[in-house]
């Protein structure tokens, strides 16, 4: 074999093992890392499968990415909110879409990524959280499998004015903060939830319990 052909023999089979150790270590290798997009929106008030307990969470959407092909495996995310010099953990995970909500207990992220709503509730035993006027820091932290620290994915600003909080003590009423790309902030109102009327079944019960009910006997004169 002529020398000129052995040596670009001898390079082409160089960059044909550089490829295969490069393609091994993006597939096989790279642990890559967990991102979070910017929540196209933040929802303060009480929880809406429980609105007449009053318990506040906080909810959000967003899409979950990793930046590697093997993907991530989150052990379970929580929220810390921060208002002024107060601080909360909201550390009850349910995540899905409306109708297929699920408790938190593991989740893979694909490198194309999942967009779920996230719901983050008080602890049962916890006291209730108010959301009263002021600056507010939400922080979403993950607990991936293997690894003993958090990590932070995301860090959001939002602003409840003195107005806004005055309807917040009102019965069933939340405050939805919108994404906007244009201006890069969000842009807060207040949500009230209107009370169910009750359904057929349940007038029918009720007026089923009252035709039950003894005549009570009039008071007389004497």
């Amino acid at each position: 074999m002529p020398q000129e052909l052995y040596v670009i023999s001898l390079v082409l089979s160089c960059l044909a093992l550089l490829v295969s150790a490069a393609t091994a270590w993006l597939t096989l290798f790279r642990k890559g890392k967990l991102v979070m997009t910017q929540p196209t929106f933040v929802f303060f008030g009480p929880d809406g499968s429980r609105f007449d307990s009053q318990k506040n969470k906080v909810y959000l959407r967003t899409l979950l990415y990793s930046t590697a092909i093997k993907g991530q495996v989150i052990e379970s995310l929580h929220i810390a909110l921060h208002r002024n010099e107060s601080k909360q953990n909201f550390n009850i995970w349910v995540y899905g879409d409306k109708g297929n909500l699920k408790r938190g207990s593991g989740l893979f992220i694909p490198q194309e990524g999942v967009t779920y709503d996230h719901h983050f509730l008080l602890p049962e035993d916890g006291a209730n959280f108010q959301f009263l006027a002021g600056s507010y820091s939400l922080v979403v932290f993950a607990k991936m499998v293997g690894n003993a620290s958090l990590k932070q994915l995301s860090s959001v600003k939002l602003n409840i004015s003195e107005a806004q909080a005055e309807k917040l003590i009102e019965p069933n009423t939340g405050i939805y903060f919108d994404w906007g790309p244009d201006q890069q902030s969000y842009h807060s109102y207040i949500d009230k939830r209107p009370e169910q009327e009750p359904d057929l079944e349940s007038l029918l019960e009720i007026m089923a319990n009252k035709k039950m009910q003894p005549p009570q006997k009039a008071r007389g004169l004497f």
